[in-house]
């Protein structure tokens, strides 16, 4: 499994066209082969500042995607609204802290 984690920050009059974007297709990401989840967190104080956090099955699951029509139809309209340039993480989950 593997998550990846995306900053991006958005000219603040580009705003909600990014959330319209999002909300256009997140389902077919979600639903797309291998994601097991995906989430839009936006940083607190800074409104133009957004995160995706998605999880996958595999590497491999996340390049199919990446290189998929899906992606870069969305990427390209995506990355029109930048401010500045994003950021990308790919991580995986090496221990689980219980609650107390």
């Amino acid at each position: 499994m593997i998550v990846r984690i995306v900053k991006m920050i958005f000219r603040e009059e580009e705003v909600q066209n990014f959330q319209d974007l999002f909300n256009e297709r997140k389902q077919l990401i979600r639903t797309f082969e291998g994601c097991r989840h995906l989430e839009l967190w936006q940083e607190k104080g800074k409104p133009n500042v957004f995160f995706t956090y998605s999880i996958w099955d595999s590497e491999q699951h996340l390049d199919h995607y990446r290189f998929s029509e899906l992606f870069k139809d969305t990427w390209a309209k995506t990355k029109a609204l930048f401010a500045e340039s994003p950021q990308a993480w790919s991580v995986e989950q090496k221990m689980i802290v219980p609650p107390m």
